[in-house]
């Protein structure tokens, strides 16, 4: 077990009020009066979730749309942001992005807070977001309900964000005209797709990880077998398959669905939830009960 999940294990202990979902969601679901708010949040760290020398514009975009892809895992619409910023080189540019994501998901700036390293300081910046949206639809979909015979299902493509980030680390302090690393940079949160899903799905996640450790932790919340057949998913370079379902930072999402719904969403189908056997995920036949490997998790 990674030293993250090792600590999550561990805050679980504290985190026992019902709106924190025992921290298998990316989400908290708070019921307040006649509403559910649906609160996330995530950070960005220099060198690890972000280049050193990125476009600071690029990094504000990906921590809001980041945080928004939670939200439309659970069908919410995005009510405001709050900021944790750490202030340095590129602040111009890094507001000029927080305008452009904001403004691109209409999502209004609430408040926050900034801080400043030590004087001299070289260390990794970090910046954090809280995304506060109100439920679209009751009950909030989680990663919980999937049911055998449901089927396994996909918004686009795997693969696009670490071709992207490979784009960019080629060209980071050079000429970046007619280079796109967008899928990376600058990714997009699914919330009309997830907000049309929500009353249809039986379990919903976004793809952040890696699609193979996503699923895995699906089927682990569902208490099923989630078995994925390679070959039908989408990928963004199909002679790199196994990494493309294994990189991560793609923030599609990953849904279960009755066989009996009709999607007026794109979506592909990946799979079948099977009945619980020896791991939590099945690909190609093969159970998969360590999640090893499988995608990108702290150590």
């Amino acid at each position: 077990m990674s030293r993250e999940a090792t600590f999550i294990a561990s805050l679980r202990a504290l985190a026992t009020t019902p709106a924190a979902r025992n921290l298998d969601d990316d989400c908290a679901v708070l019921d307040l009066g006649g509403e559910t708010l649906i609160l996330t949040h995530d950070m960005l760290v220099e060198g690890t979730h972000y280049l050193q020398g990125a476009d600071m514009a690029d990094v504000a975009w990906k921590l809001v749309a980041t945080n928004l892809s939670d939200l439309a895992a659970k069908g919410a619409e995005p009510l405001g942001v709050l900021l944790g910023h750490m202030l340095g080189d590129g602040d111009d540019r890094f507001l000029d992005g927080l305008a452009d994501v904001l403004g691109h998901y209409n999502v209004p700036l609430l408040g926050g807070d900034t801080v400043s390293g030590p004087t001299g300081s070289v260390g990794p910046r970090s910046h954090g977001l809280t995304a506060i949206g109100r439920a679209t639809h009751k009950p909030v979909p989680s990663r919980a309900g999937a049911k055998v015979g449901d089927g396994v299902w996909l918004t686009g493509q795997v693969g696009a964000a670490m071709l992207g980030f490979e784009a960019l680390k080629n060209i980071i302090g050079r000429d970046q005209t007619g280079v796109d690393h967008s899928a990376y940079s600058r990714p997009m949160a699914r919330l009309a797709e997830g907000q049309a899903l929500a009353p249809l799905v039986t379990a919903m996640m976004d793809v952040s990880d890696g699609l193979l450790l996503d699923a895995f932790r699906l089927g682990e919340a569902s208490h099923v077998s989630i078995a994925i057949e390679s070959i039908v998913v989408p990928v963004a370079a199909r002679d790199r398959r196994r990494e493309c379902l294994t990189w991560g930072d793609d923030y599609e999402l990953l849904f279960t669905l009755p066989n009996n719904c009709k999607l007026a969403i794109s979506a592909t189908r990946i799979g079948t939830v099977e009945p619980r056997g020896a791991a939590p995920l099945i690909l190609d036949d093969e159970p998969l009960s360590n999640p090893d490997g499988l995608g990108y998790a702290h150590d």
